[in-house]
Order: structure tokens, then C-alpha cells, then sequence
């Protein structure tokens, strides 16, 4: 299962017994698996500075999760690949997101401990603020660019009364630079090749004999060229469209600066996907690091607000089995019941009316809980 839960209970005999009685329960019935969960001793500060800062880190904690999942998002488009090949490049510091949840460690040198809660969550919130205007301003860079690349190639899709005609048509299949001559690009329906060959040279008396070459023939139609003087264009082109023969325009220099574009876009997009595909891994471990440097955050801040000074809290990581989610959530609230006799998990406005505490927590519980989700992609 992808989700993780993060617990806080109070650092005494009772909840101690207690936290160990729910190892062994979970353990024995494989309700789930446990995992150390450290947070260092933070600064705390004023009562009036750890409620502002529970609210902050309410609000960052859902908007860090929501770049998270855009950037995660993002890779996934980019990539063009399967969620699990996405799963295999959303990495955090070099590990995959479960085992960076489960073996966390505080990062002293992104988050020194010796700078207040709230200089600590403005660090957060710049870094993953930056983040998310960079991925926005890149991603309409790469997006347009691909568009444009694709623009082109649907051009080269269709039949070939619409269809560009860069790649088929070369210069040497032309009359250029003639006063007097040009050369027109004719599409013949497969069925009237015969017709086209006896017809051609009648359609005006300046048609050079002998003059038309086919250039491609696909299954239901062909292009042909024909040599003619200019001074005819107009009369040929009537008496073509009598007889159901389409006369495409073409100019040999825009075609040729078509094809350069493709290719100049070809290269960019290769070049492009692979410096933003490195800048999405990378930034996308830079804000999931974050994430759960808030989360952390959250549980030191909750704890000192709910089970008061000196800082005395034990964390616990739980990751339920999903068809034991419920027991799991059972025992645990039957085991720490006594630290809030008035919780209930249904009533998520029951227990402590403090504001900032359990800010952005669904349920309320007796024990503090924070939710962790992994899932990176899934659609439900």
C-alpha cells in the first residue's frame, strides 16, 4: 500500500506501553508494518508563533503535495511512459519514495535545526514556490515547441489534396528561374491515370508535349508533374478541375524552409526532452524531500501544542495493509483512547478548538495522525 501514516503520541510510560503493544498487535496479525520515524528537538518559540506557524504549514503542506503530483504529472507526459516507468525516475535523493518515508533522516544542511519554525517553513515555501513557477515556464516552453513539431508533421498526414508536399516534390523535379515556363503539381485519382495521360497535353495548346512525370503514387491517388508556359496556368487549371484533376499550389523556397523548421524542431525537442526530463527527477526529489520535512514539521508542531512543554513526543511510522487499514485504525484507537476520551474519528470538529491545531487533518483522533501518500499517478 502507498500510504503511510505519521504518528505522535506523548514520550510517558502509558503511551510508550502502549505504542509497543500496537507494534506487536500489528506484527502478529499483519495489520500493517511500523517504521522509526525521527524528528529532532526544533525551536519552538511563542504559543502565539506555533499557531501561525500550524496554519502555515497546513496550507504548504497542501500545496506542496499539489506541485509534487504536478511535477510527478508533468514527467509523466514528458516521458511518455507507463506509471510504473514514471515510479522508476520519481525518485528522492536517489531512492525510491518508499524507502525514503520509511529511513527518513532530518536534512540539517537544507533545514538547520537552529533557525525557528518559521524561518524554516519560508524556507520550504520559497523553494517549492520556485519550483513550481520554473516547472510552469518550462513546461509551456517544451509544450509549444512540441506543438509546433507536431503542427508539421500532421501536415505531412492526409491524402494528398491537402497534405504538405515537402519531401515528395524536389527542386529538380521543377522548371525554376524560366521567363517563360513553370511547372504544376497535379493530383490524379488512381482510377483516372489513363484519362490524365491522354488529356494533359490537350488542356491548352502551351502545354509542353510530353512533359508530365509521375513523383508519387499512393492507393488512391498520384502526383504528377506538367511543363507549361505561364501564360496558360489559368486555362489548364479550369480545364483540369473539368475532369476531376486537383492543381496544387507549391512554392519550392517556403517548402524548403518548412523542412528546415522540422528538423531544426526535431533536434530542439531531443535536445529539450532531456535537459527537462533531468530537471523534473531533480526537482521533483527537491519538492518530495520537502514534503516530508513538513510533514514532520506538522507532527513537532502539533505535538508541542497538544501535549504542552517541555518538547516530550514519540513518532511512530505506520504503513497499513489495505484490507487491514480499518483494524489497524481500530487498534490504535483503542490503545491511546485516554489521551482524548472525547475524540471520535468521525467528528473531525470534536477535541481540541485551538486554531492552527490539526489544521488540514480529516479526522480528528486521539493520537496525532498525519496521512502520507505516495501514489504518484493513480487515478482514483
Amino acid at each position: 500500500m502507498s500510504e503511510f501514516w505519521l504518528i505522535s503520541v506523548p514520550l510517558d510510560k502509558a503511551s510508550s506501553q502502549s505504542l509497543e503493544k500496537l507494534k506487536r498487535a500489528a506484527a502478529k496479525a499483519g495489520l500493517g508494518s511500523s517504521f522509526r520515524f525521527h524528528i529532532p528537538e526544533l525551536k519552538v518559540g511563542t504559543l502565539d508563533v506555533l499557531l501561525g506557524v500550524a496554519d502555515d504549514l497546513s496550507r504548504l503542506d497542501s500545496y506542496t503535495e499539489g506541485v509534487m503530483r504536478k511535477t510527478s504529472q508533468c514527467m509523466a507526459e514528458v516521458m511518455e511512459q507507463s506509471n510504473d516507468k514514471v515510479k522508476e525516475n520519481a525518485l528522492a535523493n536517489g531512492v525510491d519514495l518508499a524507502t525514503y518515508v520509511t529511513k527518513f533522516q532530518w536534512d540539517r544542511a537544507k533545514y538547520p535545526t537552529a533557525l525557528s519554525l518559521k524561518t524554516l517553513t519560508e524556507i520550504v515555501s520559497k523553494q517549492v514556490s520556485q519550483v513550481e513557477i520554473e516547472l510552469k515556464s518550462r513546461s509551456i516552453a517544451y509544450n509549444d515547441m512540441k506543438a509546433k513539431l507536431h503542427g508539421l508533421e500532421q501536415k505531412k498526414e492526409g491524402s494528398l489534396q491537402t497534405r504538405t508536399l515537402t519531401g515528395i516534390v524536389k527542386k529538380e523535379d521543377l522548371v525554376l528561374n524560366s521567363e517563360y515556363l513553370t511547372t504544376l503539381l497535379v493530383v490524379v485519382p488512381r482510377v483516372n491515370n489513363s484519362l490524365w495521360e491522354n488529356t494533359y497535353e490537350s488542356m491548352s495548346e502551351f502545354v509542353v508535349p510530353r512533359s508530365s512525370r509521375k513523383l508519387l503514387e499512393e492507393e488512391d491517388a498520384g502526383i504528377f508533374t506538367v511543363t507549361l508556359f505561364k501564360k496558360a496556368v489559368s486555362e489548364f487549371k479550369a480545364n483540369a478541375n473539368k475532369l476531376k484533376f486537383t492543381v496544387r499550389e507549391f512554392n519550392l523556397e517556403e517548402a524548403e524552409k518548412q523542412r528546415q523548421e522540422m528538423s531544426r524542431l526535431i533536434v530542439d525537442k531531443k535536445e529539450q526532452y532531456g535537459t527537462f526530463v533531468r530537471w523534473l527527477k531533480v526537482n521533483f526529489s527537491e519538492v518530495f524531500v520537502a514534503w516530508i520535512h513538513i510533514k514532520a514539521l506538522r507532527v513537532f508542531t502539533e505535538s508541542v501544542l497538544r501535549y504542552g512543554l517541555p518538547v516530550s513526543f514519540q513518532t511512530l511510522l505506520l504503513q497499513p495493509e489495505k484490507k487491514h487499514v480499518k483494524r489497524l485504525r481500530e487498534e490504535l484507537n483503542s490503545l491511546f483512547r485516554d489521551l482524548d476520551p472525547t475524540a471520535a474519528a468521525s467528528k473531525p470538529d470534536m477535541g481540541l478548538d485551538i486554531p492552527g491545531v490539526n489544521a488540514g487533518q480529516q479526522e480528528y483522533y486521539s493520537y496525532i495522525c498525519y496521512s502520507i501518500n505516495i501514489s504518484l499517478l493513480d487515478t482514483s
